[in-house]
């Protein structure tokens, strides 16, 4: 058997959610990971259940008492959700159990979501979601009818957020099942916002960027006589300010992306229908978090746009600078030639010249061998001599002539 056959089938059963019946409380709350934040929650939990969580694995589910406990550790973020079962009369919107209010005292600048989501029985609940404390809620009719939620997503002073579900027909599962969508919509949601601050940040600096570029260009197209090698340097210094620039910013918006996705998934999944004159749980949350995504993933295509454009512009000026040194290179191998030739005619008159000296000399010699002959008696016509020294000469000086040529050949 493959050594991941089981852990891969058992995937089809990972993060199931809790099962329970109404009225209930279910704290919800999302930390962001890192720091040992989660060795640190699992060890509180440990301490407060009497039981050691399973820190291998992906999530759990614990029972103590009539409360339960899901943990769950994600990518990026770890979230606690904890069923508080409610009394007939009990306070519609309790504070946290001490647990929680301990955790997250101890982690509250990773806090990233705290949503309290309050489930009713249609009989007990009185019709009017503003006599729970919502301003102006927004609401729906959620699977098939067999459910209504409601919430205004006003933060409480302890920043919590505030929905209420009221079960017409759901079953345990089914309001599991509806409970986790709402609570995965709002994290999901935080979670894909975190690229906001980052956007904004780098709107300002694609700005700067993208003047410099353009400063950049008319340098370009007006200094083209110009050396290229400063422009050349400056556009290279660009090109790495915004490699480094995506590099830390593409993982956060490819996280918004898939976070994004994962809300409007759930949204759908709520099927949802307008309840009276009052918005849409989904049509109200769209409206304003479609903006955030739309405003991340431009800023995101902003950035690449601008890379591609210093990337051409980069090319381009690489392509000048290599025909100027192709055009130097002509001209250095031109003054070569031109220094070739001139060392060639001075040799060829430096060989006449030899040639001319060898001759002579020789010459010299062949006359006084006919003046020593002409001394000792032996007399030689002017006529002979001639005929002697004439081809003589001619000879000599061709066979210098044709080893000169082969030296230089060999």
């Amino acid at each position: 058997m493959h050594p991941q056959r089981a852990r891969l089938h058992n995937e089809l059963h990972a993060r199931p959610s809790i099962y329970f019946e109404e009225p209930a409380h279910i704290h919800h709350y999302a930390f962001l990971d890192g720091d040992g934040i989660a060795s640190d929650i699992l060890d509180r939990i440990a301490e407060a259940v009497g039981r050691t969580p399973d820190s291998e694995a992906a999530q759990e589910i614990l029972n103590f008492g009539d409360q339960t406990l899901k943990w769950e550790h994600h990518t990026e973020f770890f979230t606690l959700t904890l069923l508080v079962p409610k009394s007939g009369r009990g306070e519609p919107w309790p504070s946290p159990p001490p647990l929680l209010a301990e955790i997250t005292a101890a982690h509250s600048r990773k806090l990233i979501n705290a949503s309290l989501v309050l489930v009713e029985a249609e009989a007990d609940w009185g019709g009017d979601p503003r006599a729970y404390g919502f301003r102006d809620p927004a609401g729906s009719s959620v699977g098939d009818g067999d459910a209504t939620v409601w919430s205004d997503f006003r933060l409480t002073a302890d920043g919590v957020n505030r929905l209420m579900l009221v079960n017409r027909g759901l079953n345990a599962f089914r309001l599991g099942r509806t409970t986790r969508r709402l609570l995965e919509i709002e994290t999901y949601r935080m979670m894909a916002s975190l690229a906001l601050p980052m956007a904004k940040k780098m709107s300002l600096e694609l700005r700067d960027h993208e003047l410099e570029l353009g400063k950049l260009s008319e340098r370009n197209t007006e200094d083209a006589e110009a050396s290229s090698r400063p422009l050349l340097a400056a556009i290279s210094e660009l090109s790495a300010r915004l490699e480094r620039s995506g590099a830390r910013s593409r993982q956060r918006f490819s996280a918004t992306e898939a976070y994004a996705r994962i809300v409007f998934n759930r949204i759908e999944e709520l099927r949802e229908e307008r309840l009276g004159d009052r918005p849409r749980l989904g049509t109200f949350i769209l409206r304003r978090f479609r903006p955030t995504v739309h405003y991340c993933a431009a800023i995101n295509r902003r950035q690449e746009s601008l890379a591609e454009s210093v990337a051409r512009l980069n090319d381009l000026l690489r392509t000048r600078a290599q025909v100027e040194i192709e055009e130097q290179n002509s001209e250095i191998l031109q003054s070569l030639n031109e220094r070739t030739n001139s060392q060639l005619k001075i040799q060829k008159a430096v060989e006449g010249l030899s040639i001319i000296v060898i001759s002579y000399y020789l010459f010299s010699l062949f006359k006084l061998g006919l003046q020593s002959l002409n001394a000792l008696g032996v007399v030689i016509a002017p006529g002979i001599a001639a005929a002697i020294l004439g081809p003589l000469g001619l000879g000599i000086i061709g066979f210098l002539a044709w080893r000169i040529q082969r030296v230089k050949n060999h």
